[in-house]
């Protein structure tokens, strides 16, 4: 099924980015922009086309790994996501992580002291954290770290990926490595060098990696408060069905220890709903950096995708949409397929 949904993807992205009001001609080139420069300009950019034609083109470049070039930056839109895209996967992954280290365990105790003052304050701070509009979170955490506590330990940079004076080298020219500028091997090396974390740990650059964190920390736990809370919620709705069910209470007839119930035989059977929900909150991350990035200042997919939209640069729009979409798509793939191992019952049947 991650097949015809990737060719879904493809169909409605190229049709929605032409759908958007708006002359790409006059968007770049202003409003006084006549129409014999705009026939030029669109015959360049291959726009004059018939929209099949258009998409059976863009279909096949996309085929062969080719974006196509940005008509805002005369790009290449490859150099474009190799840039831009390990950003806001950074931040991706760091609000994932908050959220599970949060979530998870935030709605296993909820579920084991169910009624209790925890749980009632568990589940208000869920309500809260679904309820806060990302943006308004963002201001909120850069008035407290980076304001009123300012000069203190706890001070935290308001936006930005690194401080001025440090530089994240590439690993290939930190360790001496011949690639040919142009090949795959060459953009791929580049697209794990913006990775910032990934670089400086195999370069053993520990002060970038530290200004990394520190950068990365107030966007990754503004971004991460609605799945931390859907996966708090999802958690705690699943484990209180498990703990329902006969064989733990035979479990815990057998004068085994409270820990080993709850992590061996309740929270184990009650993975299979946590997992889809994880998978699904993939989606909202990124669907959230795009504001996330824009508050924090960051350099990452969402603020060329917001700039992107403004200018009709359909093929920037197009390639970060698709690769973000397959993104999920592929996420929610190893989802489907992680639940041969959480449950063998599936294997079976």
């Amino acid at each position: 099924m991650a097949v015809p949904v990737l060719i879904g993807i493809l169909i409605v992205t190229f049709a929605l980015a032409r759908l958007i009001p708006g002359d790409p001609c006059k968007a770049l080139l202003g409003e006084k922009a006549t129409q014999q420069v705009c026939d030029i300009f669109k015959h360049e950019q291959g726009l004059d086309k018939p929209i099949a034609v258009q998409f059976v083109i863009y279909a096949g470049k996309i085929l062969k790994g080719d974006f196509g070039t940005s008509i805002r930056m005369s790009r290449p839109v490859t150099t474009v996501l190799i840039d831009r895209l390990p950003q806001t996967i950074e931040l991706g992954i760091a609000a994932l992580i908050i959220s599970l280290l949060i979530g998870i365990p935030a709605g296993v105790i909820s579920a084991v002291r169910r009624n209790s003052a925890i749980d009632v304050a568990t589940m208000i701070g869920a309500n809260i954290g679904i309820s806060m509009p990302v943006y308004w979170l963002g201001l909120m955490l850069m008035y407290v770290f980076a304001l009123l506590l300012k000069g203190t330990p706890f001070w935290l940079p308001p936006s930005g990926r690194l401080s001025s004076g440090l530089e994240a080298v590439p690993f290939f020219e930190f360790y001496h490595l011949s690639i040919q500028t142009g090949t795959f091997q060459y953009q791929a090396a580049q697209f794990f060098s913006n990775l910032y974390i990934f670089n400086s740990i195999i370069t053993g650059n520990w002060a970038v990696l530290w200004d990394t964190i520190r950068h990365l920390f107030l966007p990754a736990l503004a971004l991460s408060t609605i799945p931390l809370a859907i996966i708090a919620r999802m958690t705690r709705s699943a484990m209180l069905e498990v703990l329902k069910q006969d064989y733990v209470r035979t479990a815990r007839s057998k004068g085994l220890k409270e820990s080993v119930v709850i992590f061996k035989h309740a929270f184990r059977n009650a993975l299979l709903p946590i997992t889809t929900v994880i998978g699904l909150e993939v989606g909202t991350l990124f669907a959230g950096a795009i504001l996330t990035e824009t508050i924090f200042g960051l350099a990452g997919v969402g603020s060329i995708l917001f700039d992107s939209i403004q200018a009709r640069d359909f093929p920037v729009i197009q390639a970060f949409t698709v690769v973000i979409a397959t993104f999920y798509v592929l996420i929610n793939l190893v989802v489907d397929i992680s639940y041969l191992f959480i449950d063998p019952r599936i294997r079976l049947n």
